[in-house]
């Protein structure tokens, strides 16, 4: 008995040992590790953190009860940092960039209904529990980690006071001499979020003065869009179509054959690039954007803008006497704000008569899209219709991928029931090999590019304008980091006399950007179009 009666207090030593040495760890991580997982490294890891030294220093310097106070709020917010540094991290892997305290949260939504449609409602509903659990995990653990720190180093009051001084003067000497080792990267980014707060409140009235000007907002509708008299105009957005995707070889011959098809059928084709105000996701800022030359690249800007009285492209279309139609074969619950955009008629999902099955986040394939767009609207328009059409089939996960039929055999869609089990399941995504990913990217790209290319030959004449365009870039896991926002964009006609009011553009011919090929920021793109094809040009 007296033999292990000894033997407790020293397991327990070691295990209190043990405690503490992961309690500093986890600390010291906190403090330490970069967002950016390109960054992520043991030599980041083993950085010596101003931020730790300062909070041990001070807490030292307070009493007893303050003492314990001050570790629990200390170690709260040093929880709340590093859970940021996850959410930056999420947020640079899909979107380009780091989360932003004041205008990403209703993002999340859509994140949910994302995992909803690709893996199913059962783990979209896991992986909200699993992020609070994480949540308040990471919280928690930190909290206790700064107090058990704590409790150790006042035991040892005179040893930590001299370990922190020693500290302060090696941090101090490393940071003059430049030696990589001084760190305060969790200050800087702390004081990086507190400005982003700062800025996000102050983004409302820049955007309010921004959205004040507007060259066509009382221009009569006889003086719009003169020169596109008679011509069905229908702009679309396809899905994730980003400046990477061009330099891909099966897109690349994809757009080359696609320009010599056009040719063939008597269509001529210019192409440019825009900068999108968003990578990754958030189409409908992108959309929005484009249609209303106003930059939206947060979700307060698109609140704003969609209670707001601005003039849209599609607008300008509907004052000069177009029927303007949104066909949205993403949208599958209510759309208030698609009456913001000027359209005479909205075609949701549930309008678009499908029958057949979903692909993954595709509500319906691209060329189930297009026959809609045709046997829905064009056809059963009296004069000229403008539409705007978001196409979804190249969204992610990018598999599986729908197959091209007859467009005489489209019908309700049945005929794509046999390959929604073609290509690896929607939710591999989250575990498929990198280039994988890249290569399924890639033929979904081609796919929506072909299906717009026959489309034109299937039902173009001499009186349509099809503008094609990406909404932004895929995710870093195709485009690699430091991707740009840039998007191809496309116009194709047969009548010679549209090509003319855009020779002014500069933009290549055919229906690949070159590299050298003009690049403009989206939210011109309204402006630029209407003063083309207007009378009294304002360029």
């Amino acid at each position: 008995m007296s033999t292990h009666e000894g033997e407790r207090p020293r397991w327990r030593g070691i295990a209190a040992k043990v405690t503490t040495v992961l309690a500093c760890l986890l600390v010291l991580f906190a403090l330490v590790v970069p967002y950016d997982l390109e960054r992520f490294s043991l030599e980041e890891l083993a950085k010596l953190p101003i931020e730790g030294i300062l909070g041990v220093g001070l807490l030292l310097l307070l009493p007893g009860r303050a003492r314990k106070i001050g570790a629990i709020l200390g170690g709260a917010v040093l929880g709340g940092l590093l859970l940021l540094k996850i959410m930056d991290a999420g947020f640079d892997l899909v979107l380009y960039r780091p989360f932003d305290l004041v205008l990403d949260w209703p993002l999340f939504k859509p994140a949910v209904d994302f995992l909803d449609v690709t893996v199913g409602k059962g783990a979209a509903v896991g992986a909200v529990i699993a992020a609070i659990v994480l949540a308040l995990g990471v919280i928690a653990l930190v909290t206790v980690s700064v107090v058990r720190i704590t409790k150790v180093a006042s035991r040892r009051h005179v040893l930590a006071t001299r370990t922190v001084r020693v500290l302060g003067i090696v941090w101090l000497v490393c940071a003059i001499l430049g030696v990589p080792v001084a760190s305060q990267s969790a200050a800087a980014l702390a004081y990086s979020h507190a400005t982003q707060v700062r800025d996000g409140i102050k983004d409302q009235e820049e955007f309010a003065k921004e959205a004040a000007i507007d060259a066509y907002r009382d221009t009569p509708g006889n003086e719009l869009l003169q020169s596109l008299r008679g011509k069905d105009v229908v702009v679309t957005f396809v899905e994730s179509y980003g400046r990477n995707a061009i330099d891909d070889p099966g897109v690349s011959a994809t757009l080359t054959q696609g320009t010599a098809r056009l040719k063939a059928k008597g269509y001529e084709s210019r192409s440019g690039l825009l900068t999108s105000p968003t990578a990754g996701g958030g189409s409908w800022m992108a959309q929005a954007t484009l249609l209303s030359g106003l930059w939206i690249d947060n979700q307060q800007r698109y609140r704003n803008l969609t209670t707001s009285d601005r003039l849209t492209l599609n607008g300008a279309f509907k004052r000069a006497n177009w029927q303007t139609a949104g066909v949205y074969p993403g949208i599958t619950q209510a759309w208030p704000e698609g009456n913001f955009f000027g359209y005479n008629e909205i075609y949701t999902a549930n309008d678009l008569g499908y029958r057949g099955p979903r692909f993954s986040y595709a509500t319906m394939p691209d060329q189930y899209t297009l026959s809609a767009l045709q046997k829905q609207v064009r056809d059963k328009q009296q004069g000229p219709i403008m539409a705007a059409v978001p196409m979804v089939s190249s969204h992610a996960p990018w598999s599986p991928i729908p197959q091209h039929v007859d467009w005489k055999d489209v019908g309700d869609g049945t005929i794509f029931n046999p390959m929604a089990g073609n290509g690896a399941p929607p939710e591999s995504i989250f575990g498929r090999d990198p280039q994988q990913v890249r290569a399924d990217y890639a033929k979904s790209i081609q796919y929506s590019v072909d299906n717009l290319v026959s489309y034109v030959e299937e039902y173009g004449d001499d009186d349509l304008v099809l503008v094609f365009l990406g909404d932004h870039q895929p995710a870093s896991i195709v485009t690699g980091e430091g991707a740009s926002h840039d998007v191809p964009i496309t116009i194709v006609a047969r009548d010679p006399k549209v090509m003319e009011r855009v020779s002014s553009w500069g933009w290549n011919d055919g229906i690949k950007p070159g590299p050298q090929a003009p690049v403009w920021k989206m939210s011109d793109f309204r402006d630029r179009f209407i003063s083309a094809f207007s009378d009294k040009r304002r360029d």
